[in-house]
């Protein structure tokens, strides 16, 4: 099966992010969108450590090593960027002022439920930071993952089996294969990689999948 690479990915995030928003990228995968925003649109990458008006990665050698986000990557910072105490950047997570954050996910279910800070696993390390935060507070949350995980299990289930980050919370998932709009209706596929088909996608799944009008 034909599946994007990770930059792939991220490129085809990056293509949804309109001019002038405000957006906050997560932890691990996410962070690489800041590397397929054009130049010629201005939009607000917002970090939970206090940062906003981030660029992309700096090249090899330039790094600073106080200049990083949230997950203690380095990065740039863009004409008109700032720097504020991370309680005031967490008020602006909580109070509604980010357009869009794009996150990681163990799981994600059908209607929107997100599970992405552990597997419940008994040796599993919680790792849940800003992301219940961004979960509620982000007027859309976007998630960016494979569909299976290394064991070929979907992680795009019917229901979350993992515990939850936020409920009806994610509005669209970025996988290698496809791209899926969530809803109260459940999943619907918004597009699929070249060679991928419906049917190969609700075997994997096992959900309804239909496609989405206008897809």
């Amino acid at each position: 099966m034909n599946r994007l690479s990770r930059d792939e990915m991220a490129a085809r995030v990056a293509r949804d992010i309109p001019e002038g928003a405000y957006v906050n990228l997560g932890i691990g995968l996410p962070t690489t969108v800041a590397n397929f925003l054009p130049a010629d649109k201005e939009i607000f990458l917002q970090s939970e450590n206090g940062l906003l008006g981030m660029g992309p990665a700096p090249a090899p050698g330039q790094e600073d090593p106080d200049l990083i986000n949230a997950g203690k990557q380095p990065v740039t910072l863009l004409t008109g960027g700032c720097y504020f105490h991370h309680a005031d950047s967490f008020a602006m997570m909580r109070g509604g002022h980010l357009d869009i954050c794009v996150l990681g996910a163990f799981q994600v279910s059908a209607q929107g439920d997100l599970a992405n800070w552990s597997t419940g696993a008994a040796d599993a390390i919680p790792a849940v930071g800003g992301a219940m935060d961004l979960a509620i507070g982000a007027k859309q949350v976007f998630v960016m993952m494979d569909l299976l995980t290394k064991q070929g299990q979907s992680k795009l289930v019917a229901e979350c089996s993992y515990p939850l980050t936020g409920l009806r919370c994610v509005s669209r998932v970025y996988t290698d294969v496809a791209v899926f709009d969530l809803g109260k209706d459940g999943a619907t596929v918004l597009e699929m990689v070249d060679g991928v088909t419906l049917a190969q996608l609700r075997e994997l799944t096992g959900l309804p999948l239909q496609m989405s009008e206008g897809a």
